[in-house]
């Protein structure tokens, strides 16, 4: 059974940082394409970064500069470091899991929230 847990959420002063985790369980977590994605309140839910097994990574292009995505295969790990908030980041956070050579997502975390404070 596949399950994503991330954790690292919390408030932060606009300009701060916050490091997210994505713990994977249940998968070979080398067979999967991982990725975070957003959702703030009353909006659809948006891709923010993915990472390949081999560390090949893909940024939307509002968090280019700010956010790094980072993955541990040995810890079936994945990590978003976010610096440089900004009160738009203001968000709940998921991690996602595809198969490779597939194109959905089709394992999802419960989300952490951040909240960047002006």
């Amino acid at each position: 059974q596949v399950q994503l847990v991330e954790s690292g959420g919390g408030l932060v002063q606009a300009g701060g940082s916050l490091r997210l985790s994505c713990a994977a369980s249940g998968v070979t977590f080398r067979d999967y394409a991982m990725a975070w994605f957003r959702q703030a309140p009353g909006k659809e839910r948006l891709f923010v970064a993915r990472i390949m097994p081999a560390g090949t990574t893909s940024y939307a292009d509002s968090v280019k500069g700010r956010f790094t995505i980072s993955r541990d295969n040995a810890r079936n790990t994945m990590y978003l470091q976010m610096n440089s908030l900004k009160p738009e980041d203001t968000a709940v956070y998921y991690c996602a899991a595809r198969p490779l050579r597939t194109t959905d997502y089709n394992y999802w975390g419960p989300g952490t929230q951040v909240t960047v404070s002006s």
